[in-house]
């Protein structure tokens, strides 16, 4: 309630909720009418009849590819996939036990020093580096878990697309068509998102000049608090738990009584549907089987009508992208990590964006401290 006078006595808006801070032509929400659009299209769209690599095309150049502009896209980021040999050093000598994030975040950071013309601060230099990191940003992940396990990472390969090419160097194994198809629709929709957290980080960072490893490095960060791409992780713990009590009804009304929240509902901006977990939950609904564990998705489904009928609450696309991912084989400490791979497209667009038009973010603060206190010396002090 204090916070909520003092709000409305300086006119701060906590979390800087509906205050504008960038103009962009990449992500755009109606969160009433529950849309999402990049760069103009709509995301289901995108979903259903692109590609991954359409869409972080589409991002990085603000129009969609033509046939020669993809097949050249999709060869360049091939190319770039395969991790620097230092680098992978650096990822099998990690102490500790870092998660998917930690090693990725660190691995992103050290990728500055070996950038082949770190003094070329062109455009072009630049959307060649936010490619290098889209491409590799799955090669690391990958690497990183096979190693936790005591198996040899897989070397990338130029012959599959982007969101294949990660299940192969995951598993070992090209996906079947519907593995394939479904773990590209995941990536897609959570490429952009307008000025989430992440997202705002990267443009702060960038807006300073520094670079792209910087301000990716910035975006991982945020991205891996459980407010915002950890949530993903929570909703499948959530999905395992609910499965071993078999009671959704009884965890449902429990976890709002409790005032504990459901992961995987709710949402800043949609004040209805997220689109996105609207067409994955019908995406999956459709397959009947032919995706493994899809058995997730029926009991996300009924916990999602549970809590619909005691709140009123719609989920977001984190919901479903955890019984999606999961019933790919993909563990579920490796979902941000995923959602980060999934991400990076928009975030090198709002980079070269926020380059191209560039302004210091700085805003300011209301202070509500003291003021004129009066400085006394150590020795008097009681």
């Amino acid at each position: 309630m204090a916070n909520e006078a003092n709000e409305q006595e300086t006119g701060v808006q906590r979390g800087m909720a509906d205050v504008v801070a960038a103009s962009t032509r990449l992500g755009n929400i109606d969160g009433i009418q529950g849309k999402l659009w990049y760069c103009g299209y709509d995301v289901i769209d995108l979903a259903q009849y692109g590609s991954y690599e359409e869409t972080v095309y589409l991002l990085l150049h603000s129009k969609l590819p033509t046939i020669q502009q993809r097949d050249t896209f999709e060869r360049e980021l091939g190319r770039y996939r395969r991790m620097n040999p230092g680098l992978l050093r650096l990822l099998c000598n990690l102490p500790g036990a870092p998660t998917p994030m930690e090693a990725l975040r660190t691995v992103v950071s050290a990728m500055s020093a070996v950038d082949p013309s770190p003094m070329d601060k062109s455009r072009q230099a630049n959307l060649r580096r936010a490619m290098r990191i889209i491409a590799q940003m799955p090669t690391i992940v990958a690497a990183h878990w096979r190693l936790r396990q005591g198996e040899e990472p897989l070397s990338p390969t130029e012959e599959l697309g982007h969101a294949a090419n990660f299940f192969y160097m995951l598993h070992g194994h090209a996906p079947a068509e519907v593995e394939g198809s479904i773990l590209d629709m995941c990536l897609t929709l959570m490429a952009e998102h307008e000025l989430n957290a992440s997202t705002f980080a990267v443009r702060v960072v960038a807006s300073t000049l520094s670079d792209l490893y910087a301000a990716f490095t910035a975006g991982l960060g945020a991205l891996n608090g459980p407010l915002h791409g950890a949530a993903n992780t929570e909703v499948m713990k959530m999905l395992l738990e609910v499965e071993q009590t078999n009671n959704i009804d009884g965890f449902v009304r429990g976890a709002l009584t409790a005032g504990r929240r459901i992961m995987g509902f709710g949402h800043r901006v949609y004040k209805t549907a997220d689109p996105r977990a609207t067409f994955l939950r019908e995406v999956l609904s459709e397959l009947d089987g032919r995706l493994p564990g899809v058995h997730w998705l029926r009991l996300a489904e009924q916990i999602q009508d549970t809590v619909f009928k005691y709140k009123e609450l719609y989920p977001n696309v984190d919901f479903y992208a955890a019984p999606a991912l999961y019933g790919l084989g993909f563990p579920m400490e490796m979902f941000t990590a995923i959602f980060a791979c999934a991400r990076a497209a928009g975030w090198g667009a709002h980079v070269l964006e926020q380059y191209d038009d560039n302004r210091l973010i700085r805003p300011t603060t209301s202070y509500v401290g003291e003021i004129g206190r009066v400085y006394v010396p150590i020795a008097k002090r009681g």
